[in-house]
């Protein structure tokens, strides 16, 4: 078995994997670059297995950096089957039409207002090729084996991270690798904590945060002083979110908090069709919830829907006090970013920021403390203030990471740490050599090591 890194290498984007075995070439995840022009752009380069050569692909989930490039490949021919759980498919249903659509829509703006250094600009794919790749599409059941490729069988286990996320093990009878995709967080609010890891040779983990430790905070009161002293400067709360997670996350803990009374019953606004409609499939999964189904129904009651885009330009033109949770959720393009430029310019407003922010995207410059970003070719200023809400991240510390890997039957021979930037990377790294005695690779793009 052979295994090709030709994603989420000193990033936590772009996730692909390529695993070769007797003769067949199966792709795990398939996800866009995001952050630094440099990663954007290597989603226009074709990859290096061509796509009308691979078998078959599987997804842990539905998360745009692990499934954002599948309608770019069907464009490059590929036909093949693509393997995933229920809930990833009826995700995906929804988010990949929505990043072809949004695509689409920034490549119109730029055109229409002449800032792009292309003529003319062209979105990377449509919601059309979008629709196309959904066909694709076959669900496989929790805990089933099955054959992706011939000669290699799978499995996949809850990871905890969102509805559908799956650890993956591969095996073709003489070695056998684990794929954690990105593992979810054994206290999160909404999702049941993952599942323990399966004995392999071989793993390939996420380092999102391996680097670092979750507070251990009272997330409803942090959330509540950000809404109340907001709201008490006659502000708005611009919330960058991830249509699916975090925006429903943040809902259930809002209503928790307006019914508890601890902050004013405020208009809240959900500016996400993605993210709404989202709530449907949390509903319709519900086993994949800590939710009851009651709990369930006031989280899609929380907020009002902005469905279209002259009621998204609407609420540009209200004033506070209001919550505005709106995609995507490092302020890379969406309808957030507009609400940036209308709202980041006011000192009575706070531009909240509540999950991982990848290097090279505003969300990153924001948390950093720019005083200025840039957005559809313009400098705007930020005089808003800015805060940062860690605890409601999807992903697993660098203690919680190690818990788990922990709990395998025995030690791999080697493990190979991605989806992580360089420090988060390597601080797991070396944790994991020096906690565990594992054998670990931090490996690069393009990287190819032979599993024996």
């Amino acid at each position: 078995m052979d295994l090709t890194f030709l994603g989420a290498t000193g990033t936590v984007t772009g996730s692909k994997y390529l695993v070769a075995s007797g003769g067949r070439h199966l792709l795990v995840d398939c996800g866009l670059f995001q952050g630094y022009k440099q990663l954007r752009l290597r989603n226009w380069e074709p990859l290096p297995a061509a796509a009308a050569r691979l078998d078959a692909i599987v997804l842990t989930h539905a998360h745009i950096d692990h499934s954002g490039y599948l309608p770019r490949l069907w464009k490059q021919g590929f036909r093949g089957p693509v393997y995933c759980t229920a809930p990833t498919r009826d995700l995906c249903r929804i988010m990949l039409p929505d990043s072809g659509g949004l695509q689409e829509e920034e490549a119109e703006y730029a055109n229409r207002h002449r800032f792009s250094k292309h003529t003319p600009a062209l979105p990377l794919y449509t919601r059309e090729d979008a629709e196309h790749s959904l066909r694709l599409f076959e669900t496989v059941p929790w805990h089933q084996d099955w054959e992706p490729v011939r000669g290699l069988h799978a499995r996949l286990g809850r990871a905890g991270h969102m509805p559908g996320a799956a650890h993956l093990r591969l095996a073709d009878g003489h070695t056998s690798v684990l794929f954690s995709g990105d593992l979810g967080r054994p206290d999160d609010r909404v999702l049941r904590a993952p599942e323990p890891p399966p004995a392999a040779d071989y793993v390939v983990t996420e380092s999102t945060y391996g680097d670092r430790l979750h507070l251990e905070v009272d997330v409803l009161e942090q959330l509540a002083q950000v809404i109340n002293r907001t709201s008490a400067r006659g502000g708005t709360v611009v919330i960058p979110a991830f249509a699916v997670g975090r925006a429903q996350t943040l809902l259930h803990c809002i209503d928790l908090l307006k019914k508890q009374g601890r902050i004013h019953h405020l208009p809240v606004y959900l500016n996400s069709p993605m993210a709404a409609d989202a709530l449907g499939v949390f509903s319709r999964h519900s086993q994949e919830l800590r939710l009851s189904s009651t709990e369930c129904r006031a989280m899609e009651e929380a907020a009002h829907i902005v469905r279209t885009v002259d009621e998204s330009r609407e609420l540009n033109a209200r004033r506070g006090p209001m919550v505005i949770i709106a995609g995507s959720g490092m302020a890379t393009g969406g309808r957030v970013v507009h609400h940036l430029k209308a709202f980041g310019p006011d000192r009575r407003n706070t531009i909240l920021l509540v999950g991982f922010q990848a290097g090279g995207t505003r969300g990153a410059k924001l948390r950093d403390g720019a005083d200025s970003v840039r957005i559809h070719g313009e400098d705007i200023p930020i005089r808003a203030e800015v805060a940062v809400l860690d605890a409601l991240s999807g992903h697993a510390d660098a203690s919680q990471l190690e818990a788990w890997l922990r709990q395998m039957a025995h030690a791999p021979r080697r493990a190979f740490v991605t989806h992580g930037e360089p420090d988060a990377a390597d601080a797991l790294r070396q944790r994991l050599e020096r906690r565990l005695g594992w054998a670990v690779t931090v490996p690069e793009q393009g990287q190819r090591v032979v599993l024996a």
